[in-house]
């Protein structure tokens, strides 16, 4: 397979073109699935599944591109995986590795541009703009990251191209592995016009449903919608659809992101059923988490408690407070509070997290939240 395949769309015909920007969104190809067959000849052309065993009730990270060819998927049991595939090889993660090889990565991006924005180990936006490099081509800037990746680390790269974060982050996903997709302010509006709803990167499953139920099924479907009818149904997030249906989307690269929220959670080898056990659970997991908080400088006002029910059913309840959380004595009676108004105790629980947001300078309390739309 190629190592450069770029992807043109039909123009739109006479719509406005939007203010010019060079967004490149990196994705690494089958991130973890892919270090583990580099490090390991004997799983290269197998199919590999990262995460947890086959006989445990962990969950797969990641998987190679054989292993999706029999429909394994991230997040997805690892018992289902195995039934999918029994001839999968079931890796446990090395996230030490994986963070070092992350490095590399972004220590190449940072060669073309200043304005990196690492949302994840494997993924990143550019904003080349301003850069001088490749006589300030963004789809020949995008051909070097993905060379020096693959000469650094042995690894492959997909790299996206368009004038906004969205369309970026949608023309990287379209021409996997090994990919280059550039998509131009011409072509913006008609690329999304055409885009199944559930492809939209932000629309999660619940509100997929409900677009699809409102008739909503391609972008075009959004695009017809005023604004209020959006805002009625959606709320603030109604403006972000809207703008989005019509190729607009202002978001910066913002370099060095803060994280939003931080969190931990297990999944049980046997469920839950006891609810004084359950708390004791989130105690041990928030205590773990304020610690790492502390180390890093920062305290919390905002609680979340995630519950899955053993028919995989997954609920959160959260609140925040107008002041932060001190130490694990402080979280430990809204924990029970949080956990009481799910059904936990009634139904059986395989798995139970916790994260903390809102977050704040412990010496300068300043908010580092942002908010994303959904």
């Amino acid at each position: 397979m190629s190592s450069s395949r770029t992807d043109r769309a039909g123009a739109s015909g006479s719509e406005p073109i939007p203010s010019l920007r060079k967004i490149i969104h990196i994705d690494m190809d089958a991130f973890y699935a892919a270090v583990e067959q580099r490090d390991f000849p004997e799983l290269r052309g197998k199919p590999v599944v990262v995460g947890g065993a086959p006989n445990s009730r962990g969950v797969v990270a990641t998987c190679s591109y054989e292993a999706r060819a029999f429909g394994i998927r991230s997040a997805m049991p690892a018992a289902q995986a195995y039934r999918l595939c029994p001839e999968a090889v079931f890796v446990r993660p090395r996230f030490d590795v994986y963070r070092a090889v992350s490095a590399q990565i972004r220590a190449i991006l940072r060669e073309f541009t200043d304005r990196v924005e690492a949302v994840s180990l494997d993924e990143a936006y550019l904003d080349v703009t301003a850069s001088p490099f490749c006589q300030g081509s963004a789809t020949r800037i995008a051909e070097e990251i993905k060379r020096r990746i693959r000469e650094s680390t042995g690894l492959t790269a997909s790299a996206g191209v368009s004038y906004n974060k969205f369309l970026a982050k949608i023309a990287s996903d379209r021409d996997k592995p090994d990919g280059l997709c550039v998509i131009t302010p011409e072509q913006g509006r008609t690329v999304i016009a055409d885009l199944p709803i559930g492809a939209f990167h932000g629309i999660g499953k619940a509100t997929e449903a409900k677009m699809l139920a409102l008739g909503i099924r391609y972008g075009r479907d959004l695009e017809r919608l005023p604004l209020a009818t959006l805002i009625q149904h959606f709320g603030k997030a109604g403006e972000h659809y809207y703008r989005i249906a019509r190729g607009i989307d202002e978001r910066p690269v913002v370099p060095d992101r803060p994280r939003k929220s931080w969190g931990a959670e297990t999944t049980f080898p046997v469920d839950l059923s006891d609810r004084d056990e359950m708390c004791e659970q989130l105690a041990k997991l928030a205590e773990g988490v304020l610690d790492k908080l502390s180390r890093h400088g920062l305290t919390a006002r905002g609680l979340t408690v995630k519950v899955k029910y053993d028919n995989f059913e997954l609920v959160t309840r959260g609140r925040t407070l107008d002041r932060p959380f001190r130490d694990v004595r402080d979280v430990v009676p809204h924990l029970a509070d949080l956990l009481a108004r799910t059904e936990a105790g009634r139904r059986k629980v395989r798995l139970l997290g916790v994260s903390f947001s809102v977050l704040e300078n412990a010496q300068r309390p300043v908010i580092l939240d942002l908010f994303t739309p959904d």
